[in-house]
C-alpha cells in the first residue's frame, strides 16, 4: 500500500457489517504504525496517528497532517473522513482511533456518551451553510426558497449528519418545506451531484463550495445563520498513540493551523 493511499481514506454510512468493516480498516491503519515508528524525531514522537475526520474538513485536515509530518518526522497522519455519524459509530464500535473531529457537538455526544472521549471534546472551528449550483448559476438561484421550485433537481445530506441536520434548522427557519432527488451520507457526496451535474443545486458548507472552485457556484443565503454548526475535536480514551494524536490537535488549535482552516473558510470559534 502506498503512501498516499494509506494517508486518506473515505468512510461510508456505518451500520452492521459496515461498522465491523471500519474497525477492521483501521486495525490494518493501527498495524502500520509498527513500520512509522523507527527514526522518529527529535521531539521523541512517531508512528502513525489515526484521524477521524467529517468530510468537509478534507481538504483543510490533508494539509495539517502534510505540515504536521514534517514538523514531527517519523509520524504518519491517516485520515478517515465521512459523515460524522458514521465516523462516531466505527468509534463507539471499537475502531482504534487516536483523534475525532466532528462536525457537530450533536455526534460527538455519542462517543462522549459511551465514554469514548479523552476528557472534554474542545470546539475548534465553526461553519455554515451555502448553497451549491452549476458553474455560472443557470437557474439563477439566489435563496433557499428558490429550491423549492418543482422545476429543480436539489440534493441534501442525510438528516442523521450535521449537514443534514443544519439545512433541516436553515429550511424550517425560513418556514420551507424542501423534498430533494436524493438525501447523501456526507457533504462531498451531495457537493458531487452537482460537481457531476446529476443535480442543480445542494445545500452544502460554504467550506466545501470554496474548496470545489470553479466546478461549482455558490449561493449565500440569511438563513444559514440560524444554523452555524460548531466543531469539536478531542483525543480518544483508547488511542493507539495518544501522544501523537494530541500532538496533532494541538496543531489544529494552534495560530497555524486556525490560518489554514479559516482560509478554507472556516470561522474561529
Amino acid at each position: 500500500m502506498n503512501r498516499s493511499a494509506r494517508r486518506i481514506r473515505r468512510t461510508l454510512q456505518v451500520t452492521g457489517a459496515g461498522a465491523a468493516a471500519l474497525v477492521a480498516l483501521s486495525a490494518c491503519s493501527s498495524s502500520d504504525s509498527g513500520a512509522a515508528s523507527s527514526g522518529g524525531g527529535s521531539d521523541g514522537l512517531s508512528g502513525t496517528v489515526n484521524v477521524f475526520a467529517a468530510a468537509s474538513l478534507t481538504e483543510s485536515f490533508t494539509e495539517l497532517g502534510e505540515e504536521f509530518e514534517k514538523r514531527h518526522p517519523g509520524t504518519e497522519v491517516v485520515f478517515n473522513f465521512g459523515g460524522s455519524d458514521s465516523l462516531a459509530a466505527g468509534i463507539t464500535s471499537g475502531a482504534p482511533a487516536d483523534v475525532f473531529a466532528s462536525a457537530s457537538p450533536r455526534t460527538m455526544k455519542a462517543v462522549t456518551d459511551a465514554d469514548a472521549a479523552a476528557g472534554t471534546p474542545v470546539t475548534f472551528v465553526r461553519n455554515r451553510l451555502e448553497i451549491a449550483t452549476l458553474p455560472g448559476n443557470p437557474d439563477r438561484v439566489a435563496s433557499l426558497k428558490d429550491l423549492t421550485g418543482s422545476d429543480l433537481k436539489v440534493v441534501l445530506c442525510d438528516r442523521a449528519v450535521p449537514c443534514g441536520a443544519a439545512a433541516q434548522k436553515a429550511l424550517t427557519a425560513a418556514g420551507l418545506k424542501l423534498t430533494p432527488v436524493s438525501y447523501e451520507e456526507d457533504v462531498k457526496s451531495a457537493l458531487n451531484k452537482v460537481v457531476l451535474k446529476e443535480a442543480d443545486a445542494a445545500v452544502v458548507y460554504r467550506t466545501d463550495v470554496k474548496a470545489a472552485g470553479d466546478k461549482v457556484a455558490g449561493v449565500e443565503f440569511p438563513e444559514s445563520a440560524k444554523a452555524v454548526n460548531d466543531y469539536p475535536i478531542t483525543l480518544l480514551k483508547d488511542a493507539p498513540n495518544a501522544d501523537v494524536g494530541q500532538a496533532f490537535i494541538e496543531l489544529v488549535r494552534s495560530a497555524a493551523g486556525q490560518k489554514v482552516l479559516t482560509a478554507a473558510g472556516f470561522t474561529a470559534p
